[in-house]
C-alpha cells in the first residue's frame, strides 16, 4: 500500500489514458462516438494494466483484481443495476410511461406547453431513472407542440432534454445515482435530499426562463390522452419508499411486483409475458453491469500501482480545505464525463478517486455522491457527442448544436452547485 505522503506514480494511470485515447480517437476519426463499444475500450485498458508492473506476478494481479471485484459496494451496485432494470422493464410494459406522459399533459394548461414539457420531463426522468427513455417518450410530443405553437423545434426539444437531465441525477433507480451512492458509501435518501436542495434553484430558474420566452404560445390537444393512475402508482411507490429509507432492494422488488399486478389487472400485460418483460429490463442493464466489473478491475490495479495516490497528491497540492476538495471532485467528474461521454461510466471511474478525496478533506459522502452525479450530468447534458443530445437530434432531425442554446438547466445546475460549494459556511 502507498503511504499517504507519497506522490504515487503517473505511469500507473496509463490504462485509463489508453482507454480515453482509443475511445475518443475512434469517435473523432469516425465521427461517431458509438463506433467503439465502451466495454471493448475498457478490456484493452485492463490488458494494459495487466502487462504493467512486472514486479508483480500474474497470480498476484489476479488476486488484486478479484479483491476489487469482490468489494461490497461493487457487488451491491451491480445487483441494484439488475433489480432496477427488472423494475423498468415491468413498469414500462404495464403502461406506466404512457400514463405518466398523458397525465402530465392533461393537467397542465396549454399556454405553458413548453414549460409543461420540462416539468413532465422532470417527473418522468425521476420516475423512470433514464434520461434516454424520457427523451424517447417526449420527443414526438415536442415535435407536435412545436408545429402547433410555432415555437422552434430546438426550444421544445431543449425543454425535453433539460427535464430528462433533471431526473438523471435524482432518480432512485437511475444507474448514475446507484453508482454515485455505492462508490461513496452513503444512503440513497441522504444523497437525494442533498442533491435535490442543490438542483432545485436551477429547476425553478429554468421554468421561469422557458415561461418568459414561450408565454404567448399555446397547444391544442386533439389526440386522446388516456391514462390510469394505477399505472403511475409503481413509480410513486418506488420514490416514496426510497425517500422513507426502505432498503433499495425491497423497494425495487416491491415496485416490480406491483407493476406486474397492475399490468395484468389492466390488461396491458399478459400472464405469459411477466417474466419476459422483467428479463428484457434486466438485459438492458447488462452493459453497465459488466462495465462496472471491468472498471473495478482496472481501478484496483491502478490503485495498487500508485495511480490513485498520484491523483490525490496532485489534487492536494492544488487545493486546500473541504471547499477545494469539493471543487476537485466536481472538476474531476466533469472532465471524465467529457472524455467518456457516459455519465454512469464516468462515475464508476471517478468514484474511487472522489471517495479518497472526500475522506482526505472530510467531505460528507452524501455531498461527494451529489457532486459526482451533478457534474457528470452537467457534462452529459451539454456535450454534442453525448447519447442524450444525439438521440434528441435524431428524433427531431436537428443537429445537437441547434439544441444546445436552449439547454438552460444543465448550465444552471452547474452554477447552482458551484454556488453551493463556494457560499456555504465552512465547518
Amino acid at each position: 500500500m502507498q503511504k499517504t505522503n507519497e506522490k504515487g506514480r503517473l505511469r500507473a494511470l496509463l490504462p485509463i489514458g489508453v482507454f480515453l485515447v482509443i475511445f475518443l480517437g475512434s469517435g473523432i476519426v469516425t465521427g461517431n462516438f458509438d463506433s467503439m463499444p465502451a466495454i471493448v475500450g475498457f478490456l484493452i485498458a485492463l490488458f494494459v494494466a495487466f502487462i504493467q508492473n512486472r514486479k508483480l506476478g500474474f497470480q498476484k494481479k489476479m488476486q488484486i483484481v478479484a479483491k476489487g471485484i469482490g468489494d461490497e459496494n461493487i457487488i451491491t451496485m451491480c445487483l441494484i443495476f439488475l433489480c432496477a432494470g427488472g423494475f423498468s422493464g415491468a413498469v414500462t410494459a404495464a403502461g406506466g410511461v404512457d400514463s405518466t406522459v398523458n397525465f402530465g399533459l392533461s393537467i397542465l394548461p396549454s399556454n405553458i406547453a413548453v414549460v409543461g414539457l420540462f416539468v413532465i420531463g422532470c417527473f418522468i426522468s425521476v420516475s423512470m431513472g433514464t434520461s434516454m427513455g424520457t427523451i424517447a417518450a417526449l420527443a414526438p410530443i415536442a415535435v407536435g407542440i412545436s408545429e402547433k405553437t410555432g415555437f422552434s423545434m430546438a426550444i421544445c426539444i431543449g425543454a425535453v432534454v433539460c427535464g430528462a437531465m433533471f431526473g438523471d441525477n435524482l432518480s432512485m433507480i437511475s444507474d448514475t445515482t446507484i453508482a454515485a451512492v455505492k462508490t461513496q458509501g452513503c444512503e440513497m435518501k441522504d444523497k437525494f435530499k442533498a442533491n435535490f436542495l442543490i438542483v432545485l434553484p436551477a429547476a425553478i430558474v429554468t421554468i421561469v426562463i422557458f415561461f418568459l420566452i414561450t408565454r404567448n404560445g399555446s397547444f391544442e390537444i386533439t389526440q386522446s390522452l388516456d391514462y390510469s393512475l394505477w399505472k403511475i402508482l409503481p413509480y410513486i411507490l418506488v420514490l416514496a419508499g426510497a425517500l422513507i429509507g426502505i432498503n433499495v432492494f425491497l423497494v425495487l422488488i416491491g415496485g416490480t411486483v406491483l407493476s406486474v399486478i397492475v399490468g395484468v389487472a389492466t390488461g396491458s400485460m399478459a400472464m405469459g409475458e411477466i417474466f419476459t418483460v422483467i428479463g428484457d429490463g434486466v438485459k438492458g442493464m447488462y452493459d453497465i453491469t459488466v462495465i462496472s466489473i471491468v472498471v473495478a478491475c482496472i481501478v484496483s490495479l491502478v490503485k495498487e500501482y500508485g495511480g490513485i495516490q498520484f491523483i490525490l497528491y496532485v489534487i492536494k497540492s492544488k487545493i486546500k480545505g473541504s471547499k477545494g476538495g469539493e471543487l476537485g471532485i466536481a472538476g474531476l467528474a466533469l472532465l471524465v464525463d467529457m472524455c467518456t461521454a457516459n455519465n454512469t461510466v464516468a462515475i464508476v471511474i471517478a468514484g474511487p478517486i472522489a471517495k479518497e478525496v472526500s475522506e482526505e478533506f472530510k467531505i460528507p459522502p452524501k455531498c461527494s455522491a451529489s457532486l459526482l452525479d451533478i457534474f457528470t450530468s452537467v457534462g452529459q447534458g451539454l456535450i454534442p457527442y453525448g447519447a442524450q443530445l444525439l438521440s434528441a437530434a435524431s428524433l427531431t432531425k436537428l443537429t445537437p448544436f441547434e439544441i444546445m442554446p436552449y439547454l438552460y438547466y444543465p448550465i444552471l445546475m452547474g452554477v447552482s452547485a458551484l454556488c453551493f460549494i463556494l457560499l456555504k459556511k465552512s465547518k
